[in-house]
């Protein structure tokens, strides 16, 4: 598979921050911790944190009820397919992150904040927000999931409150509209890519994300590549005890690029299965997305709504969602 090669860079290369002191009264502490992530966004554009404090046994579980997700046969995670938004399995060809690739040899589960049927903002029309949709036959999944979901919100939400010191504005700058927040969390499951899969063929093409910061958690298999400031596509190596740390699209925006929304793709030339666990840390729908400005800069783009730019992303990414 030479046409995904990626540098091999050492693990000592890959910029790992330990941000326990976000969660105590530290100003400095939160100074210096933002310092680092700021650092480590604009020279490498990704970066791990360690002692982000989402518990491993809390991991563990969400990674042993994705595995057995993903082991039943198709037709029973057909039955929890999205319906009119974006919730539940997705099965392999439904995902293509950019348009020239074949779409993506992966499955996935999305989920959500759980709200009910009969929520007021989903009846009133939030298309972001909506029932997720849980299997009958694995019932645990649920609790746990949800667990999962609140402690990697609450994680993004201290991140960004440094990411926002960093930049000299108020802490609260990028975290003031999270009453219902439109976070997803994704299981996705990878099978062994064959060797013969084409130039076109990747786990997850090359693309960005389209929020505003990825937590993802990776099993010990790797794939996972990552695009430099150099355009250089370089290895992202599983580190236990950590989470990679993705800016993106809504970050880039919301920063007036002074972070770029870091390109990444997962080739898996392993010959094993791999899994990985995503959350998609975004605020409210109707959050205004307006750069925030050093003193004298002119902003590169026009205030948007959170969830409509997702939305328009969604819409070109997902077959579930493209007119047949």
């Amino acid at each position: 598979m030479s046409y995904a090669a990626a540098r091999t860079i050492a693990r000592e290369d890959i910029p790992i921050i330990d941000v326990a002191r976000l969660y105590h009264d530290d100003p400095q502490g939160l100074m210096e911790v933002a310092t680092a992530m700021l650092e480590a966004a604009q020279r490498s554009g990704f970066f791990y944190v360690r002692n982000h404090g989402i518990a491993a046994e809390l991991i563990a579980r969400a990674d042993a009820v994705a595995r057995r997700f993903f082991s039943f046969p198709l037709e029973q995670k057909l039955t929890v397919a999205p319906g009119t938004h974006h919730r539940g399995f997705l099965q392999v060809g439904e995902a293509r992150m950019h348009s020239k690739a074949k779409p993506d040899l992966k499955e996935s589960f999305i989920w959500g904040l759980d709200i009910e049927a009969d929520d007021p903002d989903f009846l009133a029309g939030n298309r972001m927000i909506g029932p997720n949709r849980w299997p009958d036959f694995l019932p645990e999944m649920r609790s746990i999931l949800n667990e999962y979901f609140d402690a990697a919100n609450a994680c993004g939400r201290i991140l960004l409150r440094a990411f926002a010191a960093g930049l000299g504005a108020d802490p609260d700058r990028f975290t003031r509209h999270f009453a219902k927040p439109v976070t997803r969390g994704s299981l996705v499951f990878y099978p062994a890519q064959p060797a013969d899969a084409g130039q076109a063929q990747f786990g997850v093409s090359p693309h960005t994300d389209y929020g505003v910061i990825t937590l993802l958690h990776q099993d010990d298999v790797g794939g996972l590549q990552v695009s430099n400031r150099r355009g250089e596509w370089i290895t992202a190596h599983p580190i236990a005890d950590t989470l990679v740390i993705n800016v993106g699209d809504l970050l880039a925006r919301w920063t007036n690029d002074r972070f770029k929304s870091t390109p990444h793709r997962v080739v898996n030339q392993s010959g094993r299965e791999r899994l990985s666990i995503a959350v998609f840390v975004d605020p409210d729908f109707d959050t205004p997305i307006e750069p925030v400005l050093s003193s004298g800069e002119t902003p590169r783009y026009e205030a948007i709504g959170c969830g409509e730019y997702i939305l328009g992303r969604f819409d070109s990414s997902f077959a579930y969602r493209q007119a047949p």
